[in-house]
C-alpha cells in the first residue's frame, strides 16, 4: 500500500467536498475544482473528524500507483480553492517590457517582435516591475503556464538575460574575454 495514499486528508475550513459517481467536486472561497476518479479509487469522507481517506479497489500494480497519486490530487485541490497557488517569474534585459492586455500577456524580450501569450481560464497573470506572477486554484495548470511562459526565451548563461523563475539559481559563465585573461594570468 502507498505510504502517501494511506494518510488522511485535512479539509479546511470554508472547503466543502462531494463525491458523485465518477468525480470528486471541490469548492472553496477562491473557485471550484472536479476530479474525476478512475473506477478503482473511491474516498471515504469522515464528516465529524473533517478528514478524507482514499481507497483503492483490489491490489493490482495500477491501482497501488493511481492510490497516492489521486491523494496527492485531492489535497493539492484543497489547497488550490481555500489559497490557490502562485509561481514567479522574473525578466531580466535591457529593454524588455511585459504587460497584461485582454486576456493577453505581451512580451517585448529581445526579439523583432512582440509575443503575445494567451491567458488560459483559470490563470491570472499580473506584472509588477521585473516580475510576473502566475496564479489560479490548479497547481498543474500553474506550473505548466509558468513553465510555458519560461520557455519563451529562458535566461542565457553568458549575461543572465531573459525569463527564470524567481527561486531558480543561474551561474554565470564568465565569457570569452575573462576566460581570456585568466589563461594570460598563469
Amino acid at each position: 500500500m502507498s505510504k502517501l495514499g494511506k494518510k488522511p486528508i485535512s479539509i479546511l475550513s470554508g472547503v466543502e467536498i462531494k463525491e458523485e459517481e465518477k468525480t470528486v467536486r471541490i469548492k472553496g472561497p477562491k473557485g471550484e475544482m472536479v476530479l474525476e476518479l478512475p473506477h478503482i479509487i473511491s474516498l471515504e469522507i469522515d464528516k465529524k473528524n473533517n478528514q478524507i481517506k482514499v481507497l483503492r479497489r483490489g491490489n493490482s500494480a495500477k491501482s497501488k500507483q493511481l492510490h497516492g497519486t489521486y491523494r496527492s490530487l485531492i489535497g493539492s485541490a484543497i489547497l488550490g480553492v481555500d489559497a490557490g497557488f502562485n509561481k514567479s517569474l522574473i525578466f531580466k534585459g535591457v529593454g524588455y517590457r511585459v504587460e497584461v492586455n485582454d486576456r493577453k500577456l505581451i512580451l517585448n524580450i529581445g526579439y523583432s517582435h512582440s509575443i503575445e501569450f494567451d491567458i488560459p481560464e483559470g490563470i491570472e497573470i499580473a506584472v509588477d516591475g521585473e516580475k510576473i506572477k502566475v496564479s489560479g486554484i490548479d497547481k498543474q495548470a500553474v506550473g505548466e503556464v509558468a513553465a510555458k511562459i519560461r520557455k519563451i526565451k529562458i535566461a542565457d548563461a553568458y549575461k543572465g538575460h531573459g525569463l527564470r523563475y524567481a527561486n531558480e539559481k543561474l551561474r554565470l559563465k564568465p565569457g570569452k574575454a575573462a576566460a581570456k585573461g585568466a589563461e594570460e594570468s598563469k
